[in-house]
């Protein structure tokens, strides 16, 4: 999983699927390891849709956080979003 994590910094069409996937790796069924399976599938069969970062005038860092308190109707996890600019490229 920490490989799909570190992927998903700059496929965000993963981050998603690799969250959910990632909270139920402390035990694994069969089920989940194959959801993890089908994430490796998925970026073979899509090899060029990475974010490209570009040049900037400036280097403002700007953050954007949302909190949902007990909101996973799931498990009753609270959840945290987070978005960090550099400039005007995302990089968390």
């Amino acid at each position: 999983m920490g490989i799909l994590i570190y992927i998903s910094y700059t496929r965000l069409d993963i981050t998603y699927a690799v969250n959910l996937v990632s909270q139920l790796m402390h035990n694994p069924s069969k089920v989940h390891i194959e959801a993890a399976l089908r994430v490796f599938k998925y970026l073979k069969s899509s090899p060029r849709r990475e974010i490209l970062f570009s040049k900037n005038d400036h280097l403002n860092i700007i953050g954007y956080t949302d909190a949902d308190w007990v909101g996973n109707l799931i498990d009753r996890k609270s959840t945290l979003r987070y978005f960090t600019f550099v400039g005007k490229n995302l990089v968390t």
